[in-house]
């Protein structure tokens, strides 16, 4: 069972909350994205959420010192309750401990009539996690689910993802483009009965590209709580690849990822990168430049980027999109110049031109287009004027006042690249002298 613990009122900070995960007697003690808080103002009270991973029931243990309409009427907590955990939420406590014993085969019902994609044998642990099942092996399966039993399913995953995945909302269940994909352990208990646990979820939603191909994004992703760290996320992700590549979708993409799945995710693609034979005469061609320039000119930065064949050729085979390829390139250029300390100026100038690409644009470097309103009787937004300097010379237009801000904030995103780059590649040089 996972327990949520929430404590709503002015004893504790209105957004706070700790959440106790308790699995095989090992607990863990995280922040969760969820919050409450403007739901129960008129409380001073702690609601106790449990969730169980047999079922996906949840049940919630109310308690509160006073209650206060303070001019805006008195909320009703278990139907506020309801309302954010629809069918999930149980109503009394011995119904939902009796979900444990009447619906303990729920996952393996639900992918009784799966598409298998996958099935690895593993002890659950990554070689860098301190792993709590490492002498028990298990069996781990990928199923995938489409069309109606999705919302079923789904729907008691609800809770999941809103306290565990940050900003996310739920899918649309009705939508039959959306996917599901079910990590699963099948585990003997003490009775020697085979129990299937879901591990994990990735939610994918299909795109038709115009004339006749398909796109798939990631939408959502979770590895439960008690089985984080130990690669099946990883795993997971590896296999969402394998099926892109296998039914020729144009390309995979994820929605926003955050940091932790942007590192696992280039972690995997600069490896695959590293064995795919078609990019390595044009990334050797860059990295070989690269060795032989003292400095570079902005007007020569371009000649480093990966060649439009090869971006091809990546998304064609690999299913990698451009933007993902472009990331990566940096990485694999970064492998390549090797010792990096000699041309660390250099390389940190081609990061440092891209990262302000992408956020200001790629003509921001001086190219002295300035656009002036002119003054007008007529439509002011249809009145302007838009010149540029020649020659590099001063366009006699002052700099806003706020651009000493915007360098600053570009070199800590500057800085976070750099940073990224190095841990990837560490982690990836690591892998290959294994």
């Amino acid at each position: 069972m996972l327990p949520l613990s929430i404590s709503i009122g002015n004893k504790r900070k209105m957004k706070e909350c700790v959440m106790l995960l308790g699995f095989d007697n090992a607990f863990t003690c995280i922040e969760c994205s969820f919050s409450l808080s403007d739901r129960f103002m008129p409380y001073i009270l702690q609601i106790t959420i449990w969730v169980s991973l047999i079922s996906f029931h949840a049940y919630a243990d109310i308690s509160f010192e006073s209650s206060s309409d303070g001019g805006r009427g008195i909320t009703n907590v278990k139907s506020a309750l309801q309302n954010i955990f629809a069918e999930s939420l149980v109503d009394e406590k011995d119904a939902f401990l009796q979900t444990f014993s009447t619906e303990s085969h729920y996952v393996r019902s639900v992918v009784s009539n799966a598409e298998t994609l996958q099935h690895k044998v593993s002890n659950g642990c990554s070689t860098e996690s301190n792993c709590l099942l490492k002498s028990e092996p298990s069996d781990v399966e990928v199923f995938r689910i489409a069309g109606t039993p999705v919302g079923h399913l789904y729907s008691r995953l609800v809770p999941l993802v809103l306290l565990l995945v940050d900003g996310s909302n739920p899918i649309d269940v009705l939508d039959p483009r959306w996917e599901i994909y079910l990590l699963v352990q099948e585990r003997k208990d003490t009775q020697e009965d085979s129990l299937s646990r879901l591990l994990g979820f990735a939610a994918v939603y299909r795109f038709h590209r115009y004339p006749g191909s398909t796109r798939m994004r990631l939408g959502q992703i979770l590895v439960m709580p008690p089985y984080q760290r130990k690669g099946y996320g990883r795993f997971l992700l590896e296999v969402l690849n394998r099926v892109a590549v296998s039914e020729n979708v144009y390309d995979l993409t994820i929605e926003e990822p955050e940091d932790s799945l942007q590192y696992v995710r280039l972690c995997i693609d600069v490896e695959r990168l590293l064995v795919f034979d078609p990019i390595q005469q044009s990334l050797e061609s860059v990295v070989s430049h690269l060795k032989q320039e003292n400095s570079l000119k902005e007007s020569y930065m371009c000649k480093y980027a990966p060649p439009l064949s090869a971006v091809e050729d990546v998304r064609k085979t690999l299913k990698i999109n451009k933007q993902q390829f472009e990331q990566c390139w940096e990485i694999l250029i970064y492998l390549g110049l090797a010792p990096i300390n000699k041309y660390m100026e250099i390389y940190q100038a081609i990061v440092s031109h891209r990262v302000k690409a992408e956020v200001v644009g790629k003509d921001s470097e001086g190219a002295g287009k300035q656009v002036i309103d002119v003054p007008t009787e007529y439509d002011q937004q249809m009145s302007f004027v838009m010149f540029k300097s020649q020659n590099g010379e001063s366009s006699g237009i002052e700099m806003a006042d706020n651009q000493s801000i915007v360098e600053e904030q570009l070199q800590k995103l500057v800085d976070k690249r750099m940073n990224q780059i190095k841990l990837i590649a560490e982690k990836v040089s690591a892998v290959h002298r294994q």
